[in-house]
């Protein structure tokens, strides 16, 4: 392996030898062996050759009561301005392609502020929550909607072949999924993003990854900017995830 230099984020340069890893097989296609990728001061990373997937194995992530605790910090709140236009670059090409309101949509992933349901609120839609810390209503996950929302919460997910089965499976054949996590798309920049300062962002996507996954479960998908993908559900197509 090569010598290791850190800065003074913890951040190295990258592994990239492209070693087996044959302990962890791929959390979102299930691919094994997968690759040993990256080596900071704080944890492994990990990427799949078939879908392009970085993750953190199981070992080097927080547990459950230190993940939240980081969360309890965050200050997302509707009055934000600022947060506001962060998040419009998803809600902006979103409505966009929306029929007229009202329309049922669920924000996945609200946290501890929820913002973007205010935002389509404002629209005339209505708007359900669910987040496993914040929100945890079992009916919102009984239904389905014409449009499911989540935004920064993709790079959490520990389980992500779970979470995109339930995302897909929540959304209405003509329905839209609409997702914001920063893609990942120039292996070479990885050691150097701050994304990856945050401990608790554990799974890290790309348009390949997003490709494979729309591609394998005949899903339209497109690309705004470096942080934001829309899918829409064909007609006629079942109701149940991948």
């Amino acid at each position: 392996m090569d010598s290791i230099r850190y800065n003074e984020t913890g951040v190295n340069h990258p592994i990239m030898n492209d070693t087996p890893f044959p302990s962890s097989p791929c959390p979102l296609c299930g691919h094994a062996p997968i690759r040993a990728f990256h080596r900071d001061r704080f944890r492994a990373y990990l990427r799949c050759p078939v879908c392009g997937l970085i993750f953190v194995p199981p070992e080097d992530r927080l547990p459950p009561e230190e993940e939240k605790a980081r969360y309890d910090l965050h200050q997302n709140h509707p009055d934000d301005l600022g947060y506001r236009d962060f998040l419009n670059q998803l809600a902006r090409p979103l409505l966009a392609r929306l029929g007229p309101p009202p329309l049922d949509g669920l924000d996945y992933g609200s946290g501890p502020g929820p913002t973007l349901s205010v935002m389509l609120k404002e629209h005339g839609h209505r708007m359900a929550l669910y987040d496993i810390f914040y929100a945890v209503y079992p009916e919102a996950m009984a239904r389905t909607y014409d449009f499911v929302t989540c935004t920064e919460t993709f790079e959490h997910f520990h389980n992500p072949r779970e979470e995109w089965n339930r995302l897909v499976g929540l959304v209405r054949p003509g329905g839209w999924l609409a997702i914001m996590t920063l893609l990942i798309d120039d292996p070479e920049s990885f050691p150097d993003l701050h994304y990856i300062a945050d401990l608790t962002h554990v799974s890290f996507f790309s348009c390949q990854t997003f490709r494979f996954l729309t591609a394998r479960d005949g899903l339209p998908v497109e690309f705004i900017g470096n942080n934001v993908i829309l899918i829409q559900k064909p007609e006629g197509k079942s109701n149940a995830g991948a």
